[in-house]
């Protein structure tokens, strides 16, 4: 069994999920230019293909992660590739705002598909590769999970439950020597938080266009770099949201008296406002959907 420095990614050999934009799309890049070898898969087949030959002719497959087969595929095809597999990153997610009265259910419906079931499938697929003494499993879950704001309590719900996924994983792997972490963001400087959250509901809520501040992302790449190289627990970007997590009954009543004034209108516009997925979907059965 190869040995890894604790400090260094080089020679890892690591699967990114929602590899084609984002925190995916730079993660990748980063590995690459520090020594891992990369795979990648996700939605947008153009765009994977460019950051594919940006790292090296990585090898890239198109794949929707609310599909179970085509997870099961594509992962043991890009395993088979890049001969082994030392972690995985479950990144791949999408956002979109949902009154959670008066909305379209299927806002709620897809983004569990994706952002639950979706890491599921992933670590259940990927989790016998990285079940190993130098294995390691990173979830990518937001501080959403902890701190839960109007309009968005599909994504929370999603994110508090790759939380839940992560710590249990965790738990279940470590008599092999693998390692899990769970990654929380704030508002990151990426396609998912202009597209999912620049809404007229959302600055209607606000009174502006983001909750905290929209942060860098290349922190939040040095940190996720980090974590794998060093196989930690939790990683957190920008620096405050560890606070943040730690104090969360404090930071949701705070959240709670800022939204009192314009939430009423918000709700309003987000039921009739054509607000896209961060990522636009395939068509897929619901897995939740039974015959009658």
């Amino acid at each position: 069994m190869k040995l890894f420095s604790g400090a260094s990614v080089a020679g890892r050999k690591v699967l990114i999920t929602g590899a084609a934009r984002g925190i995916g799309a730079a993660l990748a890049r980063q590995l690459h230019a520090h020594g891992a070898e990369v795979a990648l898969l996700g939605l947008e087949a153009e765009l994977l293909a460019e950051v594919a030959s940006e790292c090296g002719d990585a090898p890239w497959r198109y794949c929707d992660v609310g599909d179970a087969e085509q997870v099961d595929r594509v992962v043991q095809t890009l395993v088979d590739e890049l001969g082994g597999l030392d972690v995985v990153v479950a990144n791949a997610g999408v956002a979109r705002q949902l009154p959670l009265i008066g909305g379209d259910p299927t806002v709620m419906e897809q983004t569990l598909a994706v952002n639950v079931l979706g890491v599921y499938y992933t670590v259940r697929a990927a989790g016998p590769h990285i079940s190993h003494s130098n294995g390691y499993a990173l979830l990518v879950s937001s501080l959403a999970a902890a701190v839960n704001l109007p309009l968005v309590g599909a994504y929370s719900a999603s994110k508090a439950a790759v939380a839940v996924l992560g710590n249990t994983l965790r738990i279940e792997v470590a008599h092999t020597g693998a390692k899990v972490g769970i990654a929380y963001f704030a508002e990151l400087d990426t396609d998912m938080t202009s597209r999912g959250f620049g809404t007229d509901a959302a600055r209607a809520a606000l009174g502006r266009s983001a909750v905290s501040g929209v942060a860098p992302l290349a922190p939040a790449i040095d940190a996720v770099e980090r974590a794998i190289a060093q196989r930690r627990h939790r990683v957190v970007s920008p620096w405050w949201v560890g606070f943040a997590l730690a104090f969360r009954p404090i930071a949701q009543r705070l959240v709670g008296l800022s939204f009192r004034r314009g939430v009423r209108r918000a709700l309003e516009i987000a039921r009739t406002e054509e607000a896209p997925f961060t990522t636009d979907q395939p068509d897929r059965p619901n897995p939740m959907e039974r015959p009658a």
